[in-house]
């Protein structure tokens, strides 16, 4: 007689805390198995060094971080040459805190850095000039000086100035991406736990939303949950009703939400860096079969992509599932771009891979175990202004999906029901 499979084991969301008596996340892992991924991808590469702006590329090198107002100006800086230790320079004395708080960094390579905020500071100040006189020095010393630099994404001025002093300057975009699409355990356990926070978050906003409150004040209230929470970073929250359903808007506002409502949310944040990007559909005090039937077709969309994932398949496959955009009431597949969508997660909200009738039928992606992506479907009601919107959170393994957005979603579930 035949055993019964072994039953799988749910993913982990252990908590914030690291203790003794469990195997939770090991940061001391995580970090060395991101540097490693990019230390291959610079080897594979066409260039001598990385010279990285993009904050989430940065901390996949450094395992460092500050926030959005800060990292998000172009002004912190990487360096990662082929003797594989990167060089930081960061905002003020946030370096000297690395050099005092970060162990894994050699502190001689933690410095402060400042290139003029988005233009803030012009470029003839000269800050531009001397940050890449130095940066050539560290390329000479590393025995890379005559080789190109990749870069991921630059301020006009800052290119200029490396072609100016004779740099080369190429892709590493690219690379990176490459490198992050394989998430490793810890990823994956890190990307677990903030949906797990969201999970908890969606049992909130069910029991908040009733006629009068705001789309606002769901907005208010997944903010203060999140950090209550231990979210690192809320980097958005759509809240959608009414006649603002369809078509999408992608934002939220102050309109007051009424009985009858068809209402989606999007929770968007970062637990230790790593993202969800997690859509739930309720209905307000009742629903109408046009809802519902938007809202069962969405789930079909949706059920008949997850049910397609595994290890070989193509993004192609995937986006060839759901409706063309002509059958939602939309022009072309440019028009409803986002809305039949798949996009990969990790550090950064957009990720590889990405699965679109706009770019993947071109251009497909081949899924492989490890990586982890949303799927998101759309589907507007035969009433012209209700829309159903549904988004699961997955990872390839060699059976297939698993899901990690857990809260319920597969029937249209009606809050304030009196």
């Amino acid at each position: 007689m035949t055993a019964p499979p072994a039953p799988r084991a749910p993913l982990p969301s252990p908590g914030h805390m690291a203790v003794d008596h469990e195997r939770r996340v090991d940061m001391d892992r995580l970090r060395r198995y991101r540097l490693t991924r990019a230390r291959a991808a610079l080897a594979a590469a066409d260039c001598g060094a990385f010279l990285l702006f993009d904050f989430h590329n940065i901390r996949y090198t450094t395992s460092t971080w500050i926030g959005g107002g800060l990292g998000d100006k172009l002004t912190r800086y990487a360096l990662l040459t082929r003797d594989g230790e990167p060089h930081l320079w960061d905002f003020g004395s946030a370096a000297r805190h690395h050099r005092l708080y970060s162990p894994w960094l050699d502190p001689e390579r933690c410095r402060a850095g400042m290139l003029g905020l988005r233009g803030a500071v012009a470029p003839d100040a000269g800050l531009m000039r001397d940050a890449v006189r130095e940066i050539k020095e560290l390329l000479r010393a590393a025995g890379v000086a005559g080789e190109p630099v990749g870069v991921d994404v630059v301020e006009p001025p800052f290119l200029f100035e490396m072609q100016r002093q004779g740099l080369r300057v190429v892709d590493a975009q690219q690379r990176l991406l490459d490198a992050r699409e394989i998430k490793s355990r810890d990823e994956i356990t890190l990307l677990g736990q903030a949906a797990a926070m969201v999970d908890g978050v969606y049992h909130d906003v069910l029991d908040a939303l009733r006629p009068g409150v705001r789309e606002s004040d769901i907005v208010a209230l997944v903010n203060q949950r999140l950090y209550a929470l231990g979210s690192e970073q809320v980097e958005a929250v759509n809240a959608v009703s009414g006649e603002r359903c369809n078509p999408h808007p992608h934002n939220f506002s102050d309109r007051l939400i009424r009985p009858g409502d068809q209402a989606f949310f999007d929770i968007i944040h970062a637990y230790n860096g790593y993202r969800t990007c997690y859509y739930r559909t309720f209905g307000v005090v009742s629903s109408t079969p046009a809802q519902r039937d938007a809202y069962a077709r969405a789930r079909e969309w949706m059920d008949r992509a997850i049910a397609a994932v595994g290890p070989g398949v193509g993004t192609d496959a995937i986006a060839r599932l759901w409706p063309e955009a002509t059958a939602f009431g939309f022009a072309d597949e440019m028009a409803a771009f986002g809305l039949q969508f798949g996009h990969g997660l990790g550090l950064g909200l957009h990720e590889r891979p990405i699965v679109s009738r706009l770019t993947s039928l071109r251009d497909p992606v081949e899924l492989k175990c490890g990586m982890v992506f949303a799927l998101e479907t759309y589907c507007p009601a035969a009433d012209g202004f209700s829309a159903a919107r549904i988004e699961e959170e997955v990872v390839v393994t060699e059976e297939g999906a698993r899901v990690l957005t857990l809260f319920p979603a597969q029937d249209l579930l009606v809050a304030a029901a009196y």
